[in-house]
Parts: structure tokens; C-alpha cells; sequence
């Protein structure tokens, strides 16, 4: 497969031959930690992942976009069924499939095999679970040769309910993700949640198309194409792809090519080849390149310092002073006072006073519209509506605050790299976007009742308001010789009691307004106080992997050139009948070295780093201008 970026890169399976020398060389030459480096490359490059997240709301057609891509019904397609779990499609040499199971809430997932025929039945039960085991996931396996390249298909569970803002899973899925295709159907242009989702998309991945489906089914879906498109173009650069499922699969049954190209899969397929898997190898075999080179110029200091010295020994005592200066340098990127360490400290610190700060304003806004949304009336009838909005507007102020976060610490990462050492290109990848479970902790709000009064507790409430202004007036009008019970008490009963009706209900109401506020207040807290916690543990441990990832470089280096100074050194000691065979083996060794180091590309040059962090997103309209997008209580008193 040609290289979309333009590189000359060597292939795969020739990076895959040098890992295997490199590591040879560098067991032979004592480095075993260069060798472990090299073993996580190899397996890089001998499995690779293109993970493509396919996403979307209930009923778009998800499942059989996939089906259709793979010309085999692997995931379950019927009216009355939903994906409820994740279901990955890859390629294998045979047919199988396998689900990720856990047994225990705190035990480690696992994988347990499974006839294909019963994967549809597992992932599409409401609470999906096999065996007793939950199911976290399913994964089929095809001899497909569109998967070859290591394409994998995900079907995600539908968008758009309450539960999936609780779960926040498509997002935390992206995290791990290449690219990203959003499924929607012909029957309407995109929705309010559609145009969010693909939003934050854009912002964890560059990699992200839409998909128009079921364009068989709908006369006018050219007309709804053209208004996506629109809508995209204000987002960002999304490609857009018509294609109808049923097509085909009518033209693979029938083997039909004029069918096929009506179907519109034909320009998709180019793009999962060249834009997702053919970029994504590129760049793989790019980070696999430059590991490689950075292994083989630390095996070429020793050698090249021990020639060096062999050759010309009377210049050794300089070689040694020089490698000494260079191993001071290398102590100064191990020690905690470095600059990338200093960097990376006050720079996390920041992050997480930025980040619950960024938290607390959005939760606050979600608080103050819900509560001018309560101040309209009564929220006990539609309590389980507004408790739905309120998980929803709660989903997506912690999705923007974690999209956000991901980006500040990837500049972060970028930065300390950029200080550490000329050229460093191996970031460590740690997606603070991935919110899987950050809710978990959190309870759902509390419900409330409807508290509708029957027609005797309105009598009863009536009549004991009345009962009142009967005797009061009664009493008064007594004087002058009417009985306690006349027209005129009971006319002024009748209006005290419906004083006193209206009083009490608008006391209840009150009172129902305040518990409403109360739970609001209680929820958005819980969310804040838990949500927090975990923002925080999550950038410590960026902290801690930025930390260990740049140590163990710097510790690389700093035994690179401790090796090679220690070579000089017993390279001045050797004895001149042993010096002559020592020069030729170097000699040899230097030459494959610099030979596999010349085949390897030169790294490409960084993109500048932007002189600022990413600013920070923007926050919802002012509440006023906002609140009617929540339930209306209106009219329910």
C-alpha cells in the first residue's frame, strides 16, 4: 500500500527484520533495555490496530453498514433489537467470535469464546450477560480482505438516550480510536446531539467522516445530503459519503458491479483504505522507524567511541572528557530540578486548577437553567423528563470539560518534549478524554413524586378554609337575628375556601419548587465533588507517565554514554596483538549500524508548537436565553 503522506518509508516487514537485528546487536552489546524498547515496536508493527469507531443514533442503520462493508450479516439488524455493548470486527484466517467478559465487578475482564450465532443474542439483551459473567463487549473475526490491512470495525451502541450521556461511552471509546464514522439516515438532516458529537469528535481525532444512510429508502436524501453537508462545513473538513446498506448487499449476493457503485460503498472503501488504514500505517511505521533509529545510534556511540579510541589512541583522554561532559548533560535530564521536569510539574499543576475550575462553571450554568426551569411551576408531573435533561446537559458539561482537558495535556506533553531533547517524537499517549465511568460514583438524582390531589383531598382543603368564614360571618350577622348558617355566611365561606384552597397550593407548590432545588443542588454537587476526583487522578497520572516515560529516555542515554566511555577507556588498556581484531570486529559492527541507520528515514520535522495551550471551549448561552431548552413545567401547577 502506497504511503498517503509521501514518504518513502520502508515497509513493514522490513522495519520488522531491523527490530530483530537491533535486538540481536543489543543483547550482544549488554543493552537489554534497549532491546525491551524494541520488542513493544516489533509487536506494533507485526499486529496492527486501525481501530475505526462506527457511531450514531438508535436505528440508523450502524449494524448494517457494517454488515454491508463486510459482506456478512455479523452484527444483529432488526426493528425491534438495539447494539447495547460494543461489537469489534476484525479479520482472522477463520470465522470466530469471543466475548469480554467480567465475573466480578472488581475482576479483571477477559476474553471467553462463543459460536458466531449467538453474539446477536448476547449484545443486543437489555442488561447484556453470558454465563453469569457481565459482557463488556464482543468481537468477530472474518476472513475478510477488506480487514486485512487491520482494519477493525466497531458497532457501537446507539447515542442520543439518557443512558449513553450517563456512560459517556462514544467519547471514551474514541479516545482509543484511528477514525470515527457517524451513521445517520436519510429521513432528516442532523440533529442538535449528532452535530455535538461530531464537534468533540473533531477534536480528539482529525480522522472523522459521516455517513448518510439508507438513501434507497428515502426519495429525497440528495436534498438531506446537501443540508449536512452544509452543517458540517461550519464544524470542520468531514467528508460525506451516501450509501445504501441494502444495495450492497444485493450487489455481492447477485455479483453486481453497476449495483454496487449505486450503493455508494465503493468511494466509502477507498476512504477506510487510504485515509484511515493507509495513514494510520504510515504514521505506525514512521514512530517505528525513528524508535529504530534512536536504538542504533546509541549501539553506534560505544561501538564508534571504542573504534575511536582503538584507532587513535593518543586522542583518547579528550573522547573520555567529551563523553563525560555529555553524560553530566544526560544527569541534568535525569534530575528533578531539569527544566522538562520543572515544566511538567507546574504545568499539571495548573492543568487541574484550570480543569475543576472549567467543571464547576459549566455545572453551575447546568444548576442556575435548571432552576429557572423549576421557578416555572410544579416539577413533580414531569419530574422523570427534567431528571432525563438534567443527565443530559450534566453528560455534556463533563464531556466538554474532559475534551478540553485531553487537549491541554497533549500541549503539555508536546512542551516538555520539545525542552527535553532536539527531535524527541515518541509522546506518551494518554487520553484524558476517556470518561468511562467517570460517573459511575454518582447517583442518579433522586426522584419526586407527581403529589396530584384527589378531588376529596381538594374538598377536604376547601371546606376546612371555609369553614372559617361560615362561623366569622355567621357570628357577625348573628346580631342581627340571622341564623350562624345564612346566604351571606355561606357565600363568604364559599371565598374563603377558595383562598384558602389556592394559598395551600401555592404553599405546596413552593415547598415542592425548594425540594426540587435541593435535589438539583445535591446531584450537581455529588457530580462536581466525584467527577473532580477522577480528573485530577487522571492527570497525576499523566504526570506520572510523562514523568517515566522521558526518565527511562534519559536513563537510555545516560547508560549509552556511560558504555561508551567505559569502552574508551578499556579500549586504551588492550594489548596490541588484540587490537588489531578488536578494530576489524568494530569496524564491521560500525558499518551494519550506519548501514541500517541510512535505511532508516530521517525523522520529519515537528510541527511548531502553538505559543499558547488550547483555549478553553465555550460555555453554553447565558441561562435566560437557554432555559427553554428544558422541560417546561408551565401550566403543570
Amino acid at each position: 500500500m502506497s504511503d498517503p503522506t509521501g514518504d518513502a518509508a520502508p515497509s513493514a516487514n522490513e522495519l520488522v527484520r531491523a527490530a530483530d537485528q537491533l535486538m540481536q546487536l543489543c543483547r550482544l552489546a549488554d543493552r537489554d533495555d534497549l532491546a525491551e524498547h524494541l520488542v513493544h515496536t516489533r509487536a506494533r508493527l507485526v499486529d496492527p490496530y486501525v481501530r475505526v469507531l462506527v457511531v450514531g443514533e438508535y436505528k440508523q442503520g450502524k449494524s448494517k453498514l457494517i454488515n454491508a462493508l463486510v459482506g456478512a450479516p455479523v452484527c444483529p439488524v432488526d426493528d425491534d433489537v438495539a447494539t447495547r455493548v460494543a461489537t469489534v470486527v476484525g479479520y482472522g484466517q477463520t470465522p470466530e467470535a469471543a466475548l469480554i467478559v467480567r465475573e466480578k465487578p472488581d475482576a479483571e475482564p477477559h476474553r471467553r469464546g462463543i459460536p458466531i450465532d449467538d453474539v446477536a443474542g448476547v449484545v443486543t439483551s437489555a442488561r447484556p450477560r453470558h454465563e453469569g459473567a457481565e459482557v463488556l463487549g464482543a468481537e468477530v473475526l472474518l476472513p475478510r480482505e477488506i480487514l486485512k490491512g487491520g482494519l477493525r470495525l466497531v458497532d457501537s451502541p446507539g447515542v442520543g438516550d439518557v443512558e449513553s450521556f450517563r456512560e459517556l461511552s462514544t467519547l471514551s471509546a474514541l479516545a482509543g480510536a484511528h477514525a470515527m464514522l457517524l451513521v445517520s439516515d436519510a429521513s432528516q438532516e442532523y440533529t442538535a446531539p449528532e452535530l455535538r458529537l461530531i464537534t468533540q469528535a473533531l477534536r480528539i481525532s482529525t480522522n472523522v467522516a459521516a455517513v448518510v444512510s439508507k438513501t434507497d429508502v428515502y426519495p429525497e436524501w440528495r436534498r438531506i445530503e446537501q443540508i449536512d453537508r452544509r452543517h458540517l462545513a461550519d464544524v470542520g473538513d468531514v467528508p460525506v459519503f451516501a450509501v445504501s446498506s441494502d444495495l450492497r448487499l444485493t450487489a455481492a449476493a447477485e455479483r453486481d458491479r453497476e449495483l454496487n457503485d449505486e450503493s455508494g460503498f465503493p468511494a466509502l472503501v477507498s476512504h477506510l483504505r487510504t485515509q484511515v488504514v493507509g495513514r494510520t500505517e504510515a504514521l505506525q511505521r514512521r514512530a517505528a522507524a525513528a524508535d529504530l533509529a534512536s536504538v542504533a545510534d546509541q549501539l553506534l556511540i560505544a561501538v564508534q567511541s571504542e573504534l575511536h579510541a582503538l584507532e587513535h589512541p593518543e586522542q583518547t583522554p579528550e573522547l573520555i572528557a567529551k563523553l563525560e561532559i555529555a553524560k553530566g548533560r544526560a544527569d541534568e535530564f535525569r534530575s528533578r530540578s531539569s527544566r522538562w521536569q520543572t515544566t511538567l510539574t507546574d504545568g499539571i499543576g495548573d492543568l487541574i486548577a484550570d480543569t475543576e475550575h472549567d467543571l464547576r462553571d459549566r455545572l453551575r450554568r447546568v444548576q442556575r437553567q435548571a432552576e429557572e426551569a423549576i421557578d416555572e411551576g410544579d416539577p413533580g408531573p414531569i419530574w422523570d423528563e427534567f431528571a432525563a435533561w438534567l443527565d443530559e446537559r450534566v453528560g455534556e458539561a463533563v464531556s466538554d470539560t474532559f475534551v478540553w482537558t485531553n487537549e491541554r495535556q497533549q500541549w503539555l506533553a508536546r512542551e516538555v518534549a520539545d525542552q527535553f531533547l532536539e527531535g524527541e517524537d515518541d509522546i506518551p499517549d494518554i487520553d484524558v478524554s476517556d470518561i468511562t465511568g467517570v460517573l459511575d460514583p454518582v447517583d442518579e438524582i433522586a426522584g419526586m413524586d407527581a403529589a396530584s390531589l384527589s378531588a376529596a383531598e381538594k374538598i377536604y382543603i376547601g371546606v376546612r378554609g371555609s369553614y372559617g368564614g361560615v362561623l366569622m360571618v355567621g357570628l357577625a350577622t348573628s346580631v342581627l337575628g340571622l341564623s350562624v348558617l345564612n346566604p351571606l355566611s355561606l357565600l363568604a365561606g364559599v371565598f374563603v375556601g377558595r383562598r384558602a384552597y389556592r394559598e395551600d397550593k401555592q404553599a405546596r407548590l413552593s415547598r415542592r419548587q425548594s425540594e426540587a432545588k435541593a435535589l438539583v443542588r445535591r446531584y450537581i454537587d455529588e457530580v462536581a465533588f466525584q467527577v473532580g476526583k477522577q480528573l485530577r487522578d487522571r492527570l497525576r497520572a499523566v504526570q506520572r507517565a510523562t514523568r517515566d516515560h522521558f526518565g527511562s529516555r534519559a536513563d537510555e542515554i545516560h547508560r549509552s554514554l556511560t558504555a561508551a566511555a567505559d569502552a574508551a577507556r578499556l579500549a586504551a588498556g588492550s594489548f596490541a596483538k588484540d587490537r588489531e581484531g578488536r578494530i576489524e570486529h568494530l569496524r564491521a559492527r560500525t558499518q551494519q549500524l550506519t548501514g541500517m541507520r541510512r535505511a532508516l528515514p530521517a525523522p520529519a520535522p515537528r510541527a511548531a508548537l502553538p505559543a499558547t495551550p488550547p483555549p478553553r471551549p465555550p460555555l453554553p448561552q447565558t441561562p435566560a436565553a437557554t432555559a427553554a431548552a428544558a422541560p417546561s413545567f408551565t401550566g403543570r401547577a
